[in-house]
């Protein structure tokens, strides 16, 4: 009895030698499978005292975000823009001392730019290739500029209204008008944001859309590279 009860054993594993058993796929792809879409979560005026907190929910409910950070505080928070990066986050640029570039002569909107590339890639997060004018701003001169450092302008599809003291619900409910491809706008500061990190997760999760990266070539959100 005891070498009749491996025969089925023996059997199956010759047919997984043969490649005419079908092995169960590993749980990545069916993961992967699981995103109909992927939206653009943005992350404004970084790194700055709630980042970590911030940081440290993304990463436990599995999202990865763009971290518009302003060029002052990455080159104050160097550790902090460390920290975006090896939280699997984007870094992009925000300008320098968020000011209305739109209200700017061009060498100053080109100090504000190029002082925020050199802060980040100083701080450990690369040289950005994605920008966001403050309080989405822009005209012919802004965008000369972004294009002089390579620079993708990126604004958004929804605005969460978080920085207009938006409640939790609120800024849920924003997400989930995301559709694929948008981007959202919120910030890096509110409390009311991060306490929504764990129903944003649910909220995509629910639509079947991912968090995914925001293409320098589209500014659309796409699958992560």
């Amino acid at each position: 009895m005891g070498a009749r009860a491996h025969l089925p054993l023996l059997a199956a594993a010759a047919l997984a030698a043969a490649g005419t058993l079908t092995v169960p796929a590993a749980a990545a792809p069916a993961q992967a499978a699981a995103c109909s879409g992927y939206v653009g979560l943005t992350f404004d005026d970084g790194p700055g005292s709630g980042t970590t907190t911030l940081l440290n929910s993304l990463k436990q409910y599995g999202l990865r975000a763009t971290m518009f950070n302003e060029g002052q505080y990455a080159a104050a928070n160097p550790a902090l823009v460390r920290a975006q990066v090896s939280a699997g986050m984007w870094v992009g640029n925000h300008s320098y001392t968020h000011p209305h570039l739109t209200q700017q002569s061009q060498a100053t909107v080109d100090s504000e730019i190029s002082r925020t590339q050199q802060a980040i890639a100083n701080a450990g997060g690369g040289t950005p290739r994605l920008f966001r004018p403050p309080y989405g701003e822009t005209n012919a001169t802004v965008k000369a500029v972004e294009a002089k450092y390579g620079l993708t302008e990126v604004l958004w599809q929804v605005d969460s209204q978080d920085w207009n003291n938006a409640s939790t619900d609120a800024i849920v409910a924003a997400v989930g008008r995301l559709t694929n491809g948008q981007v959202i706008l919120m910030h890096d500061w509110p409390a009311n944001t991060r306490a929504a990190i764990p129903r944003i997760a649910q909220t995509l999760a629910a639509k079947g859309l991912c968090s995914g990266m925001i293409s320098p070539q589209t500014g659309r959100a796409v699958a992560p590279g």
